[in-house]
């Protein structure tokens, strides 16, 4: 085995199929050193990044999960010049190219689009760099996305950071997973801890998280509130950061939001946070190569009081309705505010007359009605944001993106 160790060598790997140390993780002989790992599970994705660990100074790496990529997508690949890996089989890359040493590829989730390739390294996606107090980590992202990566490289580059991966299979089981496994921090989006609050609150409680952290989705002050009532003595975190524009804004204080105080300020090393036209705009040097100097983020941000509130897309958020403008993410904010909805979505959809009316989607962590709910929101919305149709959900959907369509 090379040499070549990075400073979490040592951190221990639990996955489905592993248990041990990073440096223990056996090197896959002659692959090509341009490669699109397209992975089944996350012990063949530890292996791929694991060899380029070891050997970035020559090593170009994409790592996905199969089930994102389609046939179209692999071709791309190939003729771009990355070889694609389904352990064991390799197909060559259709391009003869040299490989760029130590660049990583990520897809963006296609929130915005169609998926695109957004170029990273090990630096770039490394967030953390000073000491940490030991942590076992739970991982339970979609493989090779952004995030799923913060917490690899948090584990690869620092020391006393363990990591414990979970299968998209295994998401809904993760509380017991984490408790047999000494899990002290965890990262989500807040649809994937609605979830576990809703679905197994007891087992929950049982890990004894000393850090939670939230990102991926708008998150408001009523999860932030039941996560700190479930784990009173945790660092309660939240984090924005995505593919193209790096990790960009870490709030510990327990708020929604982060201070204005925050907006236009040069700090060395931090990034620039703006807000455009009510958009969120930020410059960062942990943003992906090729990016603009300045990132549009696609994120409405609203000033309220000396907070900054994320509190959705803008271009999914205004629904019209005869006219006037609807904020999805508004009528949400009241629903969650009701104190037995635990989760909920709003749309708008297609009418007659009016072209479009409100609609929501909750579930229900305790008794209320629709009327109930209605009534709630008639006296806190103007007529025209009121949900036409509500249907209540026996359970919050989540995707393996552990986002809702909110």
């Amino acid at each position: 085995m090379s040499e070549r160790l990075s400073a979490g060598a040592d951190n221990r790997v639990v996955s489905r199929g592993y248990v041990g140390r990073w440096r223990d993780i056996d090197e896959a002989p002659d692959l090509p050193d341009a490669a699109a790992f397209l992975v089944a599970d996350n012990t063949e994705a530890i292996r791929a990044v694991w060899q380029h660990v070891l050997h970035a100074d020559r090593r170009e790496t994409l790592v996905a999960a199969r089930s994102r990529i389609g046939a179209e997508q692999e071709q791309g690949f190939r003729e771009f010049g990355l070889a694609v890996v389904r352990p064991p089989d390799v197909q060559p890359a259709l391009l003869d190219r040299p490989a760029e040493p130590g660049r990583i590829w990520l897809l963006t989730s296609g929130s915005t689009g169609r998926p695109k390739q957004v170029a990273h390294t090990l630096d770039s996606l490394t967030t953390v760099g000073t000491d940490q107090p030991p942590r076992t980590w739970l991982c339970p992202y979609a493989t090779g996305a952004y995030a799923w990566w913060q917490v690899v490289t948090l584990s690869i580059q620092v020391p006393g950071q363990d990591v414990v991966f979970v299968e998209p299979d295994e998401i809904d089981a993760w509380p017991a997973l984490a408790e047999q496994h000494g899990v002290t921090a965890a990262s989500g989006t807040p649809t994937f801890w609605r979830q576990a609050i809703f679905r197994a609150v007891d087992t929950l409680s049982r890990v004894p998280l000393r850090q939670v952290t939230l990102g991926g989705e708008p998150v408001d002050q009523a999860i932030l509130d039941r996560l700190h009532e479930v784990y009173p003595d945790a660092r309660i975190s939240w984090i924005y950061a995505s593919s193209e524009a790096g990790a960009a804004i870490a709030v510990h204080d327990g708020q929604a939001g982060f201070p204005t105080a925050w907006l236009d300020r040069e700090t060395p090393g931090r990034p620039r946070l703006s807000v455009q036209d009510g958009e969120l705009v930020i410059a960062s040097a942990k943003a992906a190569e090729g990016m603009d100097a300045q990132i549009h983020t696609g994120d409405r941000a609203e000033i309220v009081g000396d907070r900054v509130l994320i509190t959705g897309r803008i271009a999914s958020d205004e629904i019209n309705v005869g006219g006037s403008k609807a904020s999805a993410s508004g009528v949400r904010a009241v629903l969650l505010a009701h104190p037995a909805v635990a989760w909920a979505a709003v749309k708008g959809r297609r009418a007659p007359l009016v072209g479009n009316v409100v609609t929501a989607q909750v579930v229900l962590s305790g008794d209320a009605t629709e009327a109930d709910l209605l009534a709630w929101c008639n006296a806190r919305l103007p007529d025209y944001s009121v949900p036409r149709r509500l249907r209540v959900l026996p359970e919050i959907p989540i995707k393996e993106s552990l986002k809702s369509d909110v």
